[in-house]
């Protein structure tokens, strides 16, 4: 199985991305002129974890 952080890391634009599947937490730092929150949701689902963004 592909890991959520590495599957987020090869999403183009995405700097830095830090997982604590302890937590079910991502915390990702993107460029949003190459990505956008579809894909890293898009790349977390393939890698089996499906996911939604967390209000702050």
């Amino acid at each position: 199985m592909i890991s959520v952080k590495r599957s987020l890391t090869k999403v183009n634009g995405v700097t830095k991305a830090d997982v604590s599947l302890e937590k079910a937490e991502a915390v990702v730092t993107f460029d949003d002129a190459k990505t956008n929150v579809e894909a890293l949701l898009k790349a977390t689902a393939g890698a089996g974890f499906p996911s939604a963004i967390k209000k702050q």
